[in-house]
């Protein structure tokens, strides 16, 4: 191969690289939200809510239409403890504290419109940290478990600057096999598995 051609060669190779790399942009945002959780009665068991504010941010990479994106968020309330028996799950007097940290990574897609609101869609993988936690308890009675999921999401983003925008998304996620069969947990009880649930938030978005 002649040295033209290897010239040639790599011109072709970089020329794309480079084109893309102007195009590229990289965002901050933070976030918002409220969550339903898959495991209705289990929650509201221990908490008395199977639902609650979520807050988190990140960092996105992408071009006009194709973004990659790595979050995370948190959840965290307080309630108390339960004692499974023969079936009946009996509240104590002990509180515990439930947190859930998701770090989500998510591939998508912004479709082309010709108005203001650019509608967008997600999918993706996530790593969710599930602890619970009292303040009276042993090392070995708390827990402290990573599971992965995985979720779909879509949303709408609106400019307001060249460097800010907000954004409402909807996301449903899934944590299969989070609480395990452990025949004295509130779970079992319940038939309830999955530590995923359903997510409304809203984004603030920084950056070109």
């Amino acid at each position: 191969m002649t040295r033209a051609a290897i010239a040639a060669l790599a011109l072709v190779l970089i020329l794309p690289s480079a084109s893309i790399a102007q195009q590229l942009s990289v965002r901050g945002f933070g976030d918002a939200g409220f969550t339903v959780f898959s495991a209705t009665q289990s929650f509201k068991a221990i908490l008395g809510k199977s639902s609650g504010p979520v807050f988190g941010g990140g960092i996105e990479f992408g071009e006009r239409q194709f973004f990659l994106s790595l979050g995370a968020q948190r959840f965290r309330r307080t309630g108390h403890r339960v004692f499974v028996f023969e079936n009946e799950v009996f509240p104590l007097d002990v509180s515990d504290t439930i947190t859930i940290t998701p770090l989500e990574l998510t591939g998508g897609y912004r479709f082309r419109s010709s108005g203001r609101f650019i509608p967008y869609a997600g999918i993706g993988g996530s790593w969710v940290k599930f602890e619970e936690t009292s303040a009276h308890s042993t090392e070995a009675d708390d827990v402290h478990e990573t599971h992965a999921g995985y979720h779909l999401l879509g949303g709408v983003e609106v400019p307001l600057r060249r460097w800010l925008a907000a954004a409402v998304d909807a996301q449903w996620s899934s944590v299969p096999n989070a609480f395990g069969d452990s025949p004295s947990s509130v779970a079992s009880v319940y038939d309830e598995h999955n530590v995923g649930g359903f997510t409304l938030r809203a984004k603030i978005v920084v950056g070109r």
